[in-house]
């Protein structure tokens, strides 16, 4: 399975999507900043970042314009992460090069279902979001 790295900085957020994770059969690598998240994904071989948008210090956006400049970096799809499901950050997310965008509380069906898709298929294009609608239960 795949080498993911969860950039949350919430720790119940963090715990539920490492345990959605390895039950999936994942390897789960955890950042609770932006800064730890970078050196990460730099040092190890991650196959897919989960990035909270709102995060202490650096935010996810920043964090993921950086990650797609680098070229150690730049293929690592990304799926930005957000408790505010708004347009708006769904725009912004893609200009800073998100592969895709959920909205929380995370839905296991929703997020295996993209990584899935991401992991599959390389990355498709940023506009590609029929998997980020937010959904009842």
């Amino acid at each position: 399975m795949a080498r993911v790295l969860i950039i949350e900085d919430n720790p119940a957020n963090m715990k539920l999507a490492s345990l959605l994770l390895r039950n999936a059969g994942h390897t789960v690598l955890c950042a609770v900043d932006a800064e730890t998240g970078l050196t990460l994904a730099r040092a190890g071989q991650i196959d897919l970042i989960l990035m909270d948008l709102q995060l202490p210090g650096m935010d996810g956006l920043a964090a993921t314009t950086v990650l797609k400049q680098d070229p150690a970096t730049a293929a690592i799809p990304v799926i930005a992460l957000t408790a505010l499901a708004m347009k708006e950050d769904q725009e912004k997310s893609q200009a800073a090069g998100c592969d895709a965008y959920l909205a929380k509380p995370l839905r296991y069906q929703q997020l295996y279902a993209l990584i899935d898709t991401l992991l599959a298929k390389g990355t498709p294009p940023a506009a590609n979001t029929a998997h980020s609608r937010r959904q009842t239960p």
